[in-house]
């Protein structure tokens, strides 16, 4: 398994999205949110390569994959690296 490393954005967007869903909908689904998010970088560092790179091609980002979180409209936008996972933003669909 490769381990995941957040970037320090995406450390922020983590907890921004999770108090986000706290203020809006709620504790119980801020921590769903938070267990969603953790339950996506664990599948992303079982199966790294399984992310779509449909966006990093559009943008032109060669190797930007994404993994969408189940349940919430967002996901994590990362890199396959040969050492480790680089994951670099966790954004909502409409951002």
């Amino acid at each position: 398994m490769t381990i995941a490393r957040l970037r320090p954005l995406a450390e922020a967007d983590l907890v921004e999205r999770t108090r986000y869903y706290r203020s809006e909908a709620g504790e119980a689904v801020g921590e769903r949110f938070f267990g969603a998010a953790v339950a996506g970088l664990r599948t992303i560092e079982r199966m790294p390569r399984a992310g779509s790179q449909r966006i990093g091609e559009l943008c032109d980002i060669p190797g930007l994959r994404v993994c969408r979180d189940a349940g919430f409209p967002c996901g994590w936008f990362y890199f396959v690296g040969p050492e480790h996972i680089d994951v670099v933003r966790l954004l909502a669909d409409a951002q």
